[in-house]
């Protein structure tokens, strides 16, 4: 499984709720045809966490890099009904950023074949 991260603060005046309800329609849509596997919204509790990153923490779940491309593919056309949903959610947030990460080891790799 491949994990794209993201992490992101709210834009001035827009509520949590507000962006969750976004996010939720959003992935949801993705999920449900099947573009990405999963994905979780969280929130950073009680002010813990790095200062750096956002509050709140978007995982998307992919089954490889293939399906996340077919995502991003979908994304770009900037049509709708996906292009409003994106919209929805990226106008509501600043301080964007994201990273790619993977389970490990991978389910493919032979042992002893570690670097040290």
């Amino acid at each position: 499984m491949d994990l794209y991260e993201i992490w992101c603060d709210l834009a001035p005046g827009i509520s949590d709720t507000e962006f969750a309800d976004a996010v939720h329609s959003y992935l949801g849509s993705l999920e449900g045809s099947g573009r990405i596997h999963g994905y979780r919204l969280t929130r950073r509790k009680l002010g813990l966490g790095i200062a750096s990153i956002g509050e709140f923490h978007i995982t998307i779940e992919v089954s490889d890099l293939a399906q996340l491309d077919r995502a991003f593919v979908t994304v770009s056309t900037r049509s709708d009904p996906v292009e409003s949903l994106h919209h929805a959610v990226n106008s509501r947030v600043r301080n964007f950023q994201a990273a790619l990460y993977r389970d490990f080891p991978d389910p493919h790799r032979h042992r002893g074949a570690e670097r040290f």
